[in-house]
């Protein structure tokens, strides 16, 4: 028996979606903003926060946000990678349910003091749940690219 190789087609969707650039804003401003839940809605390229309340800033993994999606949707994002100023990656998930497998993620790297490559990823490797995988599916790099863009849009005139 040999190794059996499912060929890419069409239908074939990639479960982890990067989009990235540099963006001319020194690092730690830019990580400010990120782990600021308050703050991201108005760079949320995917239009799908609405809000977060204020004074929920995140310093550490293991940390719980909540955002609320349009809709009026509550989500609780468990923090579960945190370096100050370098990444930060959360699963969001139910109120009081645990997360189903889906992962947002940003890495900033420093080029200069006022320069930073912004990583943004999103991965559902980890989804099971069917009736979520429709919503998966349609969250593309390009989505992706648009929060990168947005955020960059905030230093840039």
């Amino acid at each position: 028996m040999g190794w059996f190789h499912r060929p890419m087609t069409e239908t074939t969707v990639p479960r982890i979606v990067h989009a990235s650039r540099e963006i001319p804003a020194n690092a730690a401003v830019l990580f400010d903003l990120i782990a600021d839940p308050a703050k991201q809605p108005s760079f949320d390229g995917n239009d799908n926060l609405a809000e977060a309340a204020p004074g929920q800033r995140v310093t550490e993994a293991g940390a719980v946000f909540t955002t609320t999606l349009t809709g009026d949707v509550v989500r609780e994002n468990h923090v579960v990678e945190f370096v100050e100023g370098k990444v930060i990656a959360w699963t969001p998930a139910e109120p009081g349910k645990t997360p189903p497998g889906h992962l947002w993620r940003w890495e900033l790297e420093p080029i200069d003091d006022n320069t930073t490559r912004v990583t943004h990823t999103y991965d559902w490797t980890n989804l099971h749940d069917e009736r979520r995988q429709v919503r998966a599916k349609a969250t593309t790099a390009d989505k992706l690219q648009a929060s990168v863009d947005r955020l960059a849009s905030l230093f840039t005139k």
